[in-house]
């Protein structure tokens, strides 16, 4: 092993440890990688960032505007109209569920197409009177399994397209006949089989209710006459009421007509009541801070029986609830994604209320509300909140602090010019790429501006569509994977393999491929696996005389996979939270799916690539 050989196994391993400790973002690891290789003279300096040029990395960035763009255009919801038709079979959910999804994912960023499908498997659930658990894992796993069909279904098909030796590079469909077999055997593995082994979490029915069940910390206040606040806004009100301003104000109630999620500035009267969110100690503290007094209803249940306080408790809880949304106001749950503004932070530090509109009424975790004052709770991925606001502005605002609705949402269908448009321009690139005509880059960076042009997205939306996170990743892990490669690191690994190996058959080559990256994907970034793996596995092919093109399907199939983890991919993550799962539950239909892809997968690589 030479000198240059170790420093680069050294920067990998450390790496590969960062990623799989999770405590650092992947973007910034692979930056720190990068920052390595270039101070041990391993990259030249002219090559450093030539990964932000490169094509695989342009691609990506197209393809997630592209999708945006057809999301934006109704495309998308229009496929998903039939799941509203598909009835209470649990078999014929997965079934109907698995099969849009991978069918979407195809053609759309794998995560774009499970976050516009995860409230309609939510409401589905619940309209079933089971727990989501059941629908969320077949879903996640069926949008991993569509992504392996074509070139631009998933950041590792586009890497691996960059890799092939000759004179062209992978076509559009040229993964499908490998990635629709996969496809197919697994969700009919799931449909039939798999669902059953995923955990039933939570109880049949009423499982929303329960977990946000918000009737013990409404109370009514109201504005007394003679109040220093009467004539001062709401602004004001909520400025004076202490350093913690743990109170959250959903309504007020002025001459028995109810304002739902109030400006900020609305300007008090005598006598209004205000319906506030908010714990004992807060709320006492509120109180004394203000002069405020507790509203008639409050009054009225410190009256009643005893005996008929639990019943009447249930009922005012359910009433509540329903006195937090209407008109134009909402209530919407939404899950916290690992990208999220919010992530590290607490509501009282962002000031939601005054920036954004929105309230936060309750916070849940590992499928229990945090009885903790909001205030306090410092916001963790995968926390799924109950907000309230106008609906107008709600999706946007989620959307723009890295939140997925869950709630049932209506099917943006959109005008039928704007779908056939956005339709139109994604066939044209298509039919671009399929026929030579231009290559995968151009076609699609030509399709993503012909979507702004055409007004399906604007151009910060374009910008805001693009994962930055994940661009960053590629064009910085790109130049680690040449070091690994031009010191010769990857042909050493590739021999040591195969003295390992003894004498294997090909299949059993592929197979060890496949499974060493899948097992890799399971605890670091996919993307980041194709761009170690792949130098391996060509200097393996190499070494045995092997076809290239049959190890980097290998490699494709293995990144692209990752069923056993929850931190393998962005899908796994984010139905983690709201199935209710732990990080051991994963293997339970993730392992039989990962051996079965691999029986599947091997045999139709050497059939169609061998």
């Amino acid at each position: 092993m030479t000198t240059e050989q170790g420093v680069v196994f050294t920067v990998l391993a450390a790496t590969l440890v960062l990623f799989a400790w999770n405590r650092l973002r992947f973007d910034v690891v692979a930056m720190l990688a990068l920052l390595a290789v270039a101070i041990a003279g391993l990259v030249p300096t002219e090559d450093l960032f030539a990964g932000f040029g490169h094509p695989a990395v342009v691609t990506v960035a197209a393809v997630l505007v592209v999708s945006q763009g057809l999301v934006n255009g109704g495309v998308v919801d229009h496929i998903a109209q039939l799941l509203g038709k598909v009835g209470h079979r649990p078999t014929l959910q997965v079934l109907t569920l698995t099969g849009v999804v991978a069918l979407c994912s195809g053609f759309i960023n794998n995560v774009g197409a499970l976050a516009l499908l995860m409230p309609v498997a939510v409401w589905m659930s619940r309209e079933s009177g089971r727990s989501p658990s059941l629908l969320l894992m077949p879903l996640a796993f069926g949008s991993l399994l569509g992504g392996t069909m074509t070139l631009i279904g998933t950041p590792p098909n586009i890497i691996i397209a960059s890799y092939r030796e000759g004179a062209s590079s992978f076509g559009l469909f040229d993964f499908a006949p490998v990635g629709a077999a996969i496809t197919i055997v697994g969700i009919a593995f799931i449909t039939l089989v798999g669902w059953r082994l995923t955990p039933k979490r939570g109880t049949e029915g009423g499982e929303d209710d329960k977990l946000f069940s918000v009737g013990d910390y409404l109370t009514e206040l109201k504005v007394p006459e003679g109040s220093s606040y009467a004539g001062a806004t709401l602004h004001d009100l909520l400025s004076d009421s202490g350093e913690d301003k743990d109170v959250v104000v959903l309504a007020l109630i002025r001459d028995d007509k109810r304002q739902l999620a109030p400006s900020t500035y609305k300007v008090l009267k005598e006598n209004d009541l205000l319906l506030v969110e908010s714990d004992t100690d807060s709320l006492q503290a509120f109180l004394d801070n203000t002069g405020l007094e507790l509203g008639s209803r409050e009054e009225d249940e410190a009256d009643s029986e005893k005996d008929e306080k639990d019943e009447k408790d249930e009922k005012d809880t359910e009433h509540r609830k329903k006195d937090l949304k209407e008109g134009d106001v909402q209530l919407t749950e939404a899950v916290i994604t690992p990208e999220s503004s919010l992530v590290g932070q607490t509501a009282n530090r962002l000031n939601l209320r005054e920036r954004y509109g929105i309230n936060i009424v309750a916070v849940a975790r590992q499928g229990q509300r945090l009885k903790r004052r909001l205030g306090d709770i410092r916001f963790n991925a995968g926390d799924i909140l109950l907000v309230q606001g106008v609906e107008e502005n709600l999706t946007t605002t989620l959307s723009s602090l890295g939140c997925l609705p869950l709630a049932e949402r209506g099917l943006r269908l959109g005008s039928p010019r704007k779908t056939m448009v956005a339709g139109a321009i994604f066939i044209a690139s298509v039919v671009a790429i399929v026929s030579g005509w231009l290559s995968p880059p151009v076609a699609l960076v030509a399709g993503a501006v012909a979507m702004v042009l055409t007004k399906l997205i604007d151009a910060s939306g374009a910008y805001k569509a693009i994962d930055w996170s994940v661009i960053v990743l590629l064009a910085a892990m790109i130049p680690v994977g040449q070091a690994l490669e031009t010191t010769g690191g990857a042909a050493l690994i590739a021999t040591q393999m195969l003295a390992a190996g003894g004498d294997l058959a090909p299949w059993g080559v592929l197979a060890m491929v496949l499974v060493g990256t899948m097992l890799m994907s399971n605890v670091v970034n996919n993307a980041a696996a194709v761009v170690l793996v792949a130098p391996i596995a060509l200097s393996l092919s190499a070494e045995l005389g092997m076809a290239s093109d049959a190890v980097l399907m290998a490699v494709a199939v293995g990144a692209s996979c990752a069923f056993l983890t929850p931190i393998g991919h962005q899908s796994n993550a984010l139905v983690m939270e709201p199935g209710g799962y732990e990080f051991g539950d994963y293997w339970r239909l993730g392992l039989p799916l990962s051996i079965l892809v691999t029986a599947v997968a091997v045999p139709m690589i050497l059939l169609v690539w061998g």
